[in-house]
């Protein structure tokens, strides 16, 4: 606000009312219409004030009465003060006075035509007290008609002051003088008490004169009456009629154009002197078609300042037309403050510009028609309507164009975002530029700004906020979260993004990440304008289930990569502390590594004002144990599918005998070329490393899975690491027994075929030579050194699982066998005791307890039993036989690292 004006000069100081008065200061005012105020002495001036420059102002003064101040007012600075005054004062106008105001005539001021006043105003009067005032110069320095406010000193008033007389005429007379005054004053009295006989002889000659001149007239009338009878009055009278009606006759012309040029010459000025009001209507006008509306208002309030309580008839024609006017404006403003789109700048202005029309318009019946109206808010009506239009023509636009683009979706470039994005971004921009716009509105609203005479309306304010917020969350989610069950939010909004095909969702899955990073940027633009909790909270729900959807998709990107790790396996078994394992853990480490990175750089860490998505029990913890049980599943599908042969010829064939080839001849080149080379290699060493893997998962791998979430700081996922173990543990089990039964059962199958060939009988006499095992054992341990030598070549972890299982199949078999025959003659009962005995001392470290029980069984099935001299032959034979056979027996005591 500018300083308050100052008057600091005045010329003149003094006069009557309509004096031209120049005013001089500081601060009067940056232009005409700032000035709205201007009082001399308590009297209004503005309607004759003509300001010239913010230090000079030019005015007449107005019907007041003595000092007084002269108050400036202005827009800029407000009330003013003044360090002058002016003394207004009245003087006595006469019919020959110029004066600067309209002075009623009187009746004593006429004057008749023909006729001479008696009165001679030109005598001077003589003093009274009989004193020359000539050479009394000396004037008292005060005025007197502050002194005596309400006297003269004129003798012929009423109000007659004596001392005012002394002041104004006798200030320099001395004492003795104004007594030699009042002796002549009072003999002056005295004489005038005398008797009518000393009047007449002090005034003989005057009577004398008076008596000449009455019989001057005596005679002057006898002659009258002899020339114009005896009533020559009459006469007299008409001859006057006469000429007073011939002089109107000739002046008759004149007078009416006198009239009617004084009537042109009142109306001129009038029109000059209220030519801002008369002008008015077309300045409103003007002003409101530049958008001049301060300007507008300023003026109408300045017309209804100075001419709202005047009674006339043509100054309230003007007004009510200029009401009109208003009202016109008013109402095209209104509509202008609805249309939508603008700025709340330029809203702003326009509803001030209304509210001021109406504050003056109020409490007339013009006024009275738009009252019930309240911009402001019908303002935040128009733009939030406006911002959920914008939203569903943005969403409709993109669904009819991605509708019309699903066609060429195989043929559009990949680097080229989907149509789902680019609505994306678009609707985020909209609600970061708009929503901030409708918010800062409604605060100017509440804090009384904008409001008016009207009450708030907070609780539908609020509605407008959330519903457009909720509006905004709603379209997001039908273009982001195509995987999510959509059917209850369609039927509540009514609106559904067009189902694409399978190519375009892919094409759109990459760039969820892009569309979480624009949902952020509005969302951190929204707290920045303090909305309420309620408001936020519905974006940040959007906003966490979005993250949650970016880790479901990247989880899921990565998942479909570990199922494609089995292509480049290289049968590498580089894994220090579990032999047999090859790199296929390692690299599903290191693609786990980088989805977690990327999972924490897109959306697992939360930014301003978002949830934590790994609460306990939250959906964000479910959905980390469901994406990292299907990854972990899928590993495991891919070690089983490395494990089985893809083509039929990988399948080997199998002899039934040793004498026919032995089952594995084949096959110790590719084990010993396999085994950390890289080099292509049979089914049965893919069998045992996959079996290496699914052992090392079990042991090592998994817990150390659980331990890399921790170091990202997601809770220990239990219950995916446990649920992948039992698979593990479960694909393991059916790999040993699919190896066990591929290697056990041509094992077994051979023993009978291989015991009886030759038409063998137990129950015939045999030699026994130098000590020898029948065929049927040594190519048993021959078939157990060659897996053995298999497994051990790969993984040495897995001998005790897979030889435990095939011994136990060779014990049982060999229990059948023994079981079957019905007598063993005296040298069949000592080779089989040894050939048994024999085996099952080898296979001790890798018999179980049935293993063991079936050995006791196929010995104690010998019949007849062992008498000592058998005994002590078998021990003999079977001695003999361990040194020859040291190697095979010394190779199955060597047990697993």
């Amino acid at each position: 606000m500018a300083p308050q004006p100052v008057v600091t000069g005045l010329s003149p100081k003094e006069g009557p009312p309509g004096t031209r008065v120049i005013i001089r200061g500081e601060f009067l005012g940056t232009r005409m219409h700032d000035l709205i105020g201007l009082k001399i002495c308590g009297s209004d001036c503005l309607l004759s004030a003509e300001w010239k420059s913010p230090n000079k102002i030019i005015a007449r003064t107005g019907p007041a009465k003595g000092k007084g101040d002269i108050i400036v007012t202005t827009i800029s600075g407000g009330v003013g003060t003044s360090t002058v005054q002016f003394r207004a004062y009245h003087e006595t106008i006469g019919p020959l006075k110029e004066s600067a105001v309209w002075i009623e005539e009187s009746p004593s001021q006429n004057f008749a035509w023909g006729r001479r006043t008696l009165t001679q105003s030109g005598l001077t009067q003589e003093d009274p007290l009989g004193l020359s005032i000539e050479g009394n110069e000396q004037k008292i320095p005060e005025d007197l008609r502050d002194l005596f406010p309400d006297a003269c000193g004129d003798l012929s008033q009423e109000n007659f002051s004596p001392a005012w007389f002394m002041l104004e005429n006798h200030l320099a007379t001395s004492f003795e003088d104004l007594k030699a005054g009042l002796a002549y004053l009072k003999r002056k009295v005295e004489s005038q008490k005398e008797g009518q006989l000393s009047f007449l002889k002090s005034n003989a000659g005057s009577v004398i004169d008076q008596l000449d001149t009455l019989m001057n007239i005596r005679d002057k009338l006898q002659e009258d009456v002899k020339l114009h009878g005896t009533e020559p009055l009459n006469v007299l009278e008409q001859s006057i009629e006469n000429s007073i009606h011939e002089s109107q006759k000739i002046f008759n012309d004149v007078l009416l154009r006198k009239e009617k040029a004084d009537s042109t010459r009142s109306v001129l000025f009038a029109l000059s002197r209220h030519k801002f009001l008369f002008c008015l209507p077309n300045t409103v006008d003007r002003r409101a078609k530049a958008g001049e509306y301060d300007i507008v208002v300023n003026d109408y309030s300045r017309a209804k300042n100075l001419f709202g309580k005047t009674e006339l008839p043509i100054f309230r024609q003007v007004l009510e037309e200029v009401d009109q006017r208003i009202l016109l404006i008013r109402r095209q403003l209104h509509e202008k403050v609805v249309k939508m789109p603008q700025s709340v700048e330029q809203q702003k202005k326009l509803i001030k510009a209304l509210t001021s029309l109406e504050l003056q318009q109020s409490g007339t019946a013009i006024g009275e028609r738009l009252r019930n109206t309240d911009p402001a808010w019908d303002a935040i009506e128009a733009r939030a309507k406006y911002l959920e239009a914008t939203f569903r023509q943005t969403f409709e636009q993109y669904a009819n164009k991605d509708v019309n683009t699903q066609d060429k979706s195989k043929s559009r470039d990949p680097n080229q975002p989907p149509n789902r994005v680019n609505f994306c971004e678009e609707l985020c921009d909209i609600a970061a530029s708009q929503l901030p716009d409708l918010w800062r509105l409604g605060q100017l609203y509440f804090t009384g700004e904008l409001r008016g005479p009207h009450d708030p309306k907070p609780g539908d304010f609020k509605r407008m906020v959330l519903n457009a917020i909720d509006k905004f969350c709603i379209y997001l989610r039908l273009a982001i979260l195509i995987a999510a069950d959509q059917r209850a939010l369609r039927q509540s909004s009514g609106l559904a993004w067009p189902i694409g095909s399978a190519s375009a969702t892919h094409q759109f899955l990459p760039w969820i990440p892009q569309c979480l990073r624009y949902t952020r940027i509005a969302y951190a633009t929204l707290i920045g304008l303090d909305l309420p909790s309620e408001a936020l909270d519905i974006i940040q729900k959007l906003i966490d289930e979005v993250r949650l959807f970016c880790f479901s998709i990247i989880f899921k990107r990565a998942t479909d990569r570990c199922k494609k790790l089995g292509v480049h396996e290289t049968w590498e078994m580089t894994v220090e502390d579990y032999p047999g394992a090859t790199q296929l853990p390692a690299a599903l480490e290191a693609l786990l590594v980088e989805t977690l990175d990327e999972v924490q750089t897109v959306c697992m860490q939360p930014e301003a004002r978002e949830g934590n998505l790994l609460e306990p029990h939250s959906d964000g913890q479910r959905e980390v144990t469901q994406r990292l049980q299907e990854l972990l599943s899928a590993f495991s599908g891919v070690i089983a599918e490395l494990a089985y042969p893809c083509h039929d010829d990988e399948t080997p064939t199998h002899n039934v005998s040793q004498l026919l080839g032995f089952p594995n001849s084949q096959q110790p080149e590719s084990v010993n070329a396999g085994a950390g080379s890289g080099a292509a290699i049979g089914w049965e060493q893919r069998m045992l490393c996959c079996l290496a893997n699914y052992a090392y998962c079990n042991k090592s791998f998994l817990p150390h899975i659980g331990q890399l979430f921790v170091k990202y700081g997601y809770p220990l996922p239990t219950l995916a690491i446990e649920s992948a173990r039992y698979n593990v543990n479960q694909l393991f089990t059916n790999l040993l027994e699919e190896y066990v039964e591929h290697k056990g059962d041509p094992l077994v199958g051979t023993i009978e075929p291989s015991m009886y060939l030759g038409r063998f009988q137990w129950d015939h006499e045999m030699e026994l030579g130098q000590g020898q095992l029948r065929p049927y054992a040594h190519e048993c341990c021959d078939n157990l050194v060659g897996v053995y030598s298999e497994i051990y070549s790969i993984s040495p972890s897995l001998l005790r699982p897979i030889l435990e299982s095939i011994v136990q199949t060779i014990s049982e078999e060999l229990a059948r066998l023994m079981s079957c025959v019905q007598r063993f003659s005296y040298t069949g009962a000592i080779q089989a005791h040894v050939d048994i005995r024999l085996l099952r001392d080898s296979l001790e470290n890798y018999a179980n307890e049935t293993a063991k029980n079936y050995f006791m069984e196929a010995l104690e099935a010998i019949n007849p039993p062992l008498n000592g001299e058998q005994k002590r032959k078998a021990d003999e034979i079977l001695e003999r036989v361990k040194r020859q056979m040291r190697l095979q027996v010394l190779c199955f005591s060597v047990t697993e690292p």
